[in-house]
């Protein structure tokens, strides 16, 4: 099956861009009356038939179209902390595209070991997990925020923040409600600083843990995503 990501699609005939015609043209050497799907982020999974296989700009044909395709029962966001090794936020996102997430936001901490992210690569990296997963939803990546800023603005209906520091904690999957939407917090290498977790727990955020061992940013985040997506199956 291949897949193209067309997130401009309005009508029963499109043009691929460039990039994607030369994929589909040079690359795949597919030609005319050659089937092939489409996504457009939002949802909608289509049919297409190659009418005009131009390497520059292929033109296609619709031929059905479904609405809500692979459409969850909830709503995960994961605000992480960026990584010094940007490669490492990379895979982190390749992996919870392809296991189900709908928002990220790189997330500036006290203790932070990156403060700039390019998210144009980030996005490349996202639209080509969404495209070798078969998922027709695009996750939606933030610009870096403070984490004042989102900590004081976010309203979602569960907010959890997963930190290292001694204290109570919940279990993640003992609290969370099935079908709603959720925002988790994940820190930098060296965890939130006191501040941070008190700002958040004033801020309605639950303290979580997710399980025994001291993990890693990456492997926190994708251990949150997992679980949510798990218990919510």
């Amino acid at each position: 099956m291949h897949i193209f990501y067309t997130p401009d699609i309005e009508s029963e005939k499109y043009t691929l861009s460039e990039e994607e015609s030369k994929h589909c043209i040079k690359v795949l050497r597919l030609d005319v009356g050659a089937k092939l799907n489409l996504v457009d982020g939002r949802g909608g999974f289509y049919e297409a038939l190659i009418v005009d296989p131009h390497p520059k700009r292929t033109g296609l044909k619709i031929i059905s179209h479904l609405e809500n395709y692979g459409k969850r029962n909830h709503y995960l966001h994961i605000a992480v902390a960026p990584t010094k090794n940007i490669e490492r936020i990379e895979w982190f996102l390749e992996k919870a595209t392809e296991i189900g997430i709908d928002e990220i936001t790189p997330l500036i901490c006290d203790r932070s070991e990156r403060k700039e992210v390019k998210t144009e690569r980030l996005n490349k990296v996202i639209v080509s997990a969404v495209k070798q997963s078969i998922k027709a939803y695009c996750p939606r990546l933030n610009e870096p925020v403070r984490f004042s800023e989102l900590v004081s603005r976010n309203s979602s209906s569960q907010k959890f923040i997963a930190h290292c520091i001694s204290s109570e904690k919940k279990s993640l999957k003992d609290e969370i409600r099935l079908g709603s939407e959720y925002l988790i917090l994940i820190g930098p290498e060296g965890d939130f600083s006191p501040e941070e977790v008190e700002m958040a727990l004033k801020n309605n955020f639950v303290p979580v843990a997710l399980g025994d061992s001291r993990l890693r940013t990456e492997t926190a985040a994708l251990e949150s995503c997992f679980e949510i997506n798990f218990l919510n199956r």
